[in-house]
C-alpha cells in the first residue's frame, strides 16, 4: 500500500510533508477529491482520526495525523541521513522543529489569517497611557476649556469628470476573423475524437493576420530537480498571464519522468508578436526563449498539434504534467 496524505491543498502543513518525502526518496501520493469538511467527516476517515483533524498520512501500519509527526515519519523511512545521524544531530532537529511551531508559525498565523479572512485585524495600542508632566497637564486642561474657533472649510474644488481609460492597443488592432473564446470553449468541450474536433476546428479558426503561435522553453532546466516545486514555479507563472487571458490560450508541458524535469510551451496570442505589455509586466517572460511558429512548416504544425493535445509520450518522453491556460 502506497502512503496516501489526506487534506486540503495548498497547505503548508502538506509542504513540509511533501518537501521531506520528496528530499528523502519516499513517493507520498495526495488523496484523490479531497473535500474538506466532507472527506474528513466520512465515518472512513474518522476511523483514522476521530477528531477529523487534517493532514492524515495513510501507511501499510496505520494512519499518522500531526503534521510535525508525519514529517518525522517519512523523514526516517530511509536511512539517508535527513534526520541525522546522531543524538546531537536529532536534538538539533528536533529544536528546529519545535522553533519553527512555537515561534514562527504561532506568530505569523496571527499576521496572515486576517489577510486571508480567517480572522480579525486588531490594531496594535499602547497598554499604558504616557504619564504628562504637571505642565502638560495644565496646558492640555487649559487647551480643553478654551471654546474652539470653527475655521472656515474652503469650498471643495469641481470635481474631474473621469477620465476615459486606456485601451489595450490589441483591441485596436483590425478586426480577426478567429474569435478566442469560441476556440477556448470547443477546446474545453471536446471530450472525444480530439484531434477530428478541436485540432481540426482550431486549424479552421486560425488567422495567421491576427494571432500567432510562439513555442517557449525554460532556459534553466537543470534547476529543476523537485517535481512539485517545478510544477508551482509553471503554475504562478500562469498565474501572473493572468494580465493577457483575454487576448492569449497556452499549453505548458512538464516533460520527464525523472528529474530534471523539462518545461516546455506553447502560446497563442492576439497580433503578430508577443505583447508588450506581457513583455513588460510578466517577469517570467525573459526565464523562457521563444520561437515564433512557422504553420507552413507541417513539423511545427504537428509539433503545434501534440502541444495542444497532451500527446504521450512528447518528444520520446513521459508528460509529469500538462496545464493550460485558457
Amino acid at each position: 500500500m502506497a502512503l496516501v496524505l489526506h487534506s486540503w491543498t495548498p497547505s503548508k502543513n502538506v509542504y513540509k510533508v511533501l518537501i521531506a518525502a520528496e528530499y528523502n526518496g519516499v513517493k507520498v501520493d495526495l488523496a484523490p477529491d479531497f473535500t474538506m469538511g466532507v472527506s474528513n467527516k466520512s465515518p472512513e476517515f474518522l476511523k483514522m482520526n476521530p477528531i477529523g483533524k487534517v493532514p492524515l498520512l495513510q501507511t501499510p501500519d496505520g494512519a499518522i495525523f500531526e503534521s510535525n509527526a508525519i514529517t518525522r515519519y517519512v523523514a526516517r523511512l530511509k536511512d539517508s541521513g535527513l534526520y541525522g545521524s546522531s543524538p546531537i544531530d536529532y536534538g538539533h532537529i528536533e529544536q528546529w522543529i519545535d522553533f519553527s511551531s512555537l515561534e514562527i508559525d504561532s506568530h505569523i498565523s496571527t499576521i496572515l489569517a486576517p489577510r486571508y479572512g480567517y480572522g480579525v485585524y486588531y490594531a496594535p495600542t499602547d497598554a499604558v497611557p504616557p504619564v504628562k508632566t504637571p505642565e502638560e497637564a495644565a496646558a492640555a486642561a487649559k487647551a480643553k476649556a478654551e471654546p474652539k474657533k470653527q475655521e472656515e472649510k474652503p469650498a471643495a474644488p469641481a470635481e474631474e469628470a473621469p477620465k476615459p481609460k486606456a485601451k489595450n492597443p490589441l483591441d485596436l488592432l483590425p478586426p480577426s476573423s478567429m474569435i478566442l473564446d469560441d476556440w477556448k470553449r470547443l477546446y474545453s468541450n471536446t471530450k472525444t475524437n480530439f484531434r477530428e474536433v478541436a485540432i481540426k476546428g482550431f486549424w479552421d479558426m486560425y488567422d495567421p493576420e491576427g494571432y500567432s503561435l510562439w513555442f517557449c522553453d525554460y532556459k534553466y532546466n537543470d534547476e529543476n530537480t523537485v517535481s512539485f516545486v517545478t510544477l508551482n514555479k509553471v503554475g504562478g507563472f500562469l498565474q501572473r498571464m493572468d494580465i493577457a487571458r483575454k487576448y492569449a490560450f497556452g499549453k505548458m508541458l512538464v516533460i520527464g519522468s525523472e528529474a530534471p524535469y523539462k518545461v516546455k510551451g506553447l502560446w497563442l496570442f492576439r497580433g503578430k508578436e508577443i505583447p508588450q505589455f506581457v513583455l513588460d509586466e510578466c517577469y517570467d517572460m525573459e526565464l523562457y526563449e521563444w520561437k515564433k511558429v512557422d504553420v507552413s512548416d507541417e513539423a511545427q504544425k504537428e509539433r503545434v498539434n501534440q502541444m495542444i493535445e497532451d500527446q504521450e509520450p512528447f518528444e520520446g518522453e513521459a508528460l509529469l504534467d500538462a496545464k493550460c491556460f485558457k
